[in-house]
């Protein structure tokens, strides 16, 4: 693919987003996403396309068009039901060059990261990782793409001027998840793409589950997080017994993470996950930038914290000046007494 100048930029047209399936459902984030793109296609007065890429997916466009994608693009072969980056990688550029999207979007998960960097490669487009907000620029029509930048310290605003497509990962749980529409539908385009020639190099032997936290970090309505101010793995025992009274998980920060007290499964932020529970509980956690970046849209933070000039107790709907070892218990005895 090309690189476009000024003059030849109009064929490039409408959003994607690159659909994440598992076991024959849509994956979250591909909901958030579709959402995003739908507000960022209104801007451009385009449509929003859905690439699904697998074996036997045709039948999974439904959700998508319920969730607001205009047109399904289906890629069906035996060789893609599971996920091997450089067959998907391979597809998808070739959609590519043949549709030509003004903007793609991923999930910057495992997959997504493994996949649309190859893409972005083939199809000579810029891409920005990790991001947690996407607009388009009013006066000029490019997508402006914000990303955590220098460990977190500051928010960079990136911009693909000069290439097409506009490619960006975003983050799982930064986006709002749009309700489905019933009934709503669209445009399913099954695309016939030939196997390459070569066969891949890597093939997938097995999948493997990991299950090492009680409630799942990104679909939990309730976390408690512990910090350096949790002391210890002694503290945390305190956490989990706080979030098995109210259904929650519990999740931790980097420094808890790199001391050793929890696995890197619980971690929140910039280099871990980012979740956007109902309620969200900070116990010793200072606050940093990393952190808040994978929690801030929380809809109720509440924050127990010794120090009141902490960065959490300002972003708090609830401040809880008080040590952590005597606020919890006594929480914990007045929810058994309810």
């Amino acid at each position: 693919m090309y690189t476009p100048n000024e003059s030849d930029r109009d064929p490039y047209r409408n959003v994607w987003v690159v659909a994440e399936h598992r076991d024959g459902a849509i994956q979250g984030v591909t909901f958030e996403l579709l959402g995003a793109a739908r507000r960022l296609a209104d801007v451009r007065c385009g449509e929003v396309w859905c690439a699904l890429l697998g074996d036997e997916v045709a039948g999974l466009a439904p959700d998508c068009f319920q969730r607001g994608a205009d047109v399904v693009l289906a890629v069906e072969r035996p060789d893609l039901a599971k996920f091997v980056d450089d067959l998907h990688a391979e597809a998808l550029a070739a959609l590519i060059e043949k549709y030509r999207p003004e903007i793609v979007l991923s999930g910057a998960t495992a997959r997504g990261r493994a996949l649309i960097p190859r893409v972005a490669v083939k199809t000579c487009s810029g891409l920005t990782a990790d991001c947690t907000g996407l607009q388009i620029d009013p006066d000029t029509g490019v997508l402006l793409q914000t990303r955590p930048a220098f460990g977190g310290n500051i928010l960079a605003t990136i911009q693909s001027v000069r290439h097409r497509p506009q490619m960006a990962t975003v983050r799982p749980r930064v986006m709002g998840e749009p309700q489905p529409e019933p009934g709503r539908t669209g445009r399913l385009i099954v695309e016939p793409l030939a196997p390459p020639n070569a066969a891949s190099p890597m093939r997938v032997l097995e999948e493997v589950t990991a299950r090492r936290n009680t409630v799942a970090l990104t679909n939990a309505d309730f976390i408690i997080a512990g910090g350096r101010g949790v002391r210890g793995p002694r503290g945390f025992d305190l956490l989990h017994r706080f979030a098995s009274l109210v259904g929650g998980a519990v999740a931790a920060t980097r420094a808890a993470v790199d001391a050793g007290w929890v696995d890197y499964a619980f971690q929140i932020g910039q280099t871990g996950q980012t979740v956007q529970p109902q309620v969200y509980m900070a116990c010793g956690v200072s606050g940093q930038i990393q952190h808040l970046v994978g929690m801030q849209s929380s809809d109720l933070i509440i924050a127990v914290n010794r120090d009141r000039n902490a960065p959490i107790m300002q972003l708090a709907d609830y401040a809880v000046v008080g040590d952590l070892f005597e606020v919890l218990p006594a929480m914990v005895a007045a929810l058994r007494r309810l």
